[in-house]
């Protein structure tokens, strides 16, 4: 019987949370508690504090009426969306020990939150007699989520610093070198609040072929060593480890009780994966176990009123940019033909949603005699490059022209990038997946160090975004893309 048959579903996290007598463990778990307590602390404070600011605002402003609430009242209103944040965020596992991809689930909880918490307040308001500005509480909409968004990150923030100073982390090592291994390796690299930090990969097939490391590209101070070794314990005592995480799917009996043991001659734990849900990579829902994310087989299915929201958004966010940067897309247009001989525009076929071939519009930023159809420049020194694409290219303004692409409706404003139909050509059936949505401007891969190598050598970002899709993170991924374009990487 294979291994996977016998382990039921729940091993994984017993595994992981199983204590483990040492001194990593037990910082980790402290590190973990303490952090779970002071960020619902902060969200509690920033929340209120957000109620505080509307309401001085809407005075400031001279907004509405003008009526003047006593404190004591602001305060209570103040109290109760706090507490609603709290509890609506302890609700969705956000104080859950876990992590997400490029920190947009994060943000996207601090824009979902505040709004369903104030409108939460409006029956408790009322039942209770709670009387607070219509003005006011409109700012808040926008102020709390914006103020709890920048509070997620400055967390975030705070948590790799103390990651990276040795605080709360436990030193993990994957058994496995295959696609599941690469998904969990990066996963738990992509997830700060998890404090598990993969140093090693052990592989004992002799015959798979392949490199002596595990190099993902957005990694760049250095990359994951494969061990092409047999399992044991002095092995493992040599990598410093607290713990091994099985990553083989159908790992036979006997493979299992020979690494397991190893494990504990190590002193360590071992946390296994149930091999379906590993093996689910055409899968669209998520299913996130302290932090790994695996996925299950299930057609998907998007709320109309989500495509509706999302093309509406689309319509006016980019009719109206391209009315406010017309002069500026001129100004651009002009440096472009005045640095080298050529069109300012560069139009090229991509592949869009369902396959479809369309027209891409972009600035171009290479000479005019570079072939229209090859593999995009992975470094700024590239020849092809003219110098001010060199410019356009580091702050992504090459872009801007695919408004026009949103507003015809073969692009959206957040989506994964279209490829070139060559490239399209050669695709997996997990490639393909990323034809289910309509292709974006900006996205999870954009806001990535991986943009700069090939999109189809980084499935992962859409592959999560396609399966988490919703308004609230296509807002949080628009919100980062101008942080992202603001710092001009």
């Amino acid at each position: 019987m294979a291994a996977s048959d016998s382990m039921p579903p729940n091993l994984y996290r017993e595994a992981l949370e199983k204590p483990l007598a040492g001194r990593a463990a037990i910082s980790r778990t402290a590190f973990q508690k303490t952090l779970s307590v002071f960020e619902a602390a902060a969200d509690f404070l920033v929340a209120a504090f957000g109620i505080f600011l509307a309401n001085w605002l809407y005075f400031s402003l001279h907004i509405g009426k003008h009526i003047h609430y006593r404190p004591r009242q602001v305060g209570s209103v103040a109290a109760i969306v706090g507490l609603f944040v709290v509890l609506l965020l302890q609700m969705d596992g956000a104080y859950r020990s876990g992590g997400n991809m490029l920190h947009i689930r994060e943000t996207e909880r601090a824009i979902r939150v505040p709004v369903q918490a104030l409108i939460l307040l409006l029956p408790f308001s009322f039942l209770l007699n709670l009387y607070f500005s219509r003005a006011a509480f409109l700012i808040g909409f926008i102020l709390v989520p914006l103020l709890l968004a920048l509070q997620k990150q400055a967390v975030s923030q705070m948590v790799c610093t103390l990651h990276g100073r040795g605080y709360g982390v436990e030193r993990v090592v994957v058994y496995g070198a295959n696609e599941a291994a690469e998904r969990i390796v990066s996963t738990l690299k992509y997830s700060p609040r998890l404090g598990l930090q993969p140093v090693a990969v052990i592989d004992d097939n002799p015959l798979r072929p392949g490199s002596r490391s595990f190099a993902l590209a957005h990694w760049h101070r250095g990359s994951i060593p494969v061990k092409r070794v047999s399992v044991t314990d002095e092995l493992l005592r040599s990598c410093d480890a607290g713990l091994l995480i099985l990553a083989t799917p159908n790992l036979s009996a006997e493979k299992l009780e020979v690494a397991a043991h190893a494990a504990r001659l190590a002193g360590m734990r071992v946390a296994f994966l149930h091999g379906p849900e590993v093996q689910a990579w055409q899968g669209t829902e998520s299913i996130d176990i302290d932090g790994l994310l695996l996925t299950s087989i299930v057609d998907p299915v998007v709320p109309w009123h989500y495509a509706a929201a999302k093309r509406a958004v689309d319509l006016v966010l980019s009719a109206l940019l391209l009315l406010l940067l017309a002069p500026w897309l001129l100004l651009i247009a002009l440096l472009i033909r005045f640095d080298s001989p050529g069109p300012a525009l560069f139009i090229q076929k991509r592949v869009g949603r369902n396959g479809r071939v369309f027209d891409m519009y972009k600035f171009r930023t290479m000479r005019a005699d570079t072939a229209k159809y090859d593999l995009s420049p992975t470094t700024p020194h590239d020849g092809r490059i003219t110098r001010i694409g060199r410019y356009l290219r580091r702050t992504s303004l090459d872009e801007l022209p695919q408004l026009l692409n949103v507003l015809r409706g073969n692009m959206s404003l957040v989506g994964p990038r279209p490829e070139m139909p060559f490239i399209v050509q050669g695709y997996t059936q997990r490639h393909r997946q990323r034809h289910q949505v309509m292709p974006g401007i900006t996205g999870l891969w954009q806001l990535s160090a991986d943009r700069a190598f090939q999109i189809h050598e980084n499935i992962q970002y859409d592959l999560y975004y396609i399966r988490n899709r919703t308004f609230f993170m296509d807002v949080a991924i628009l919100i980062h893309t101008l942080f992202f374009a603001m710092r001009g990487i």
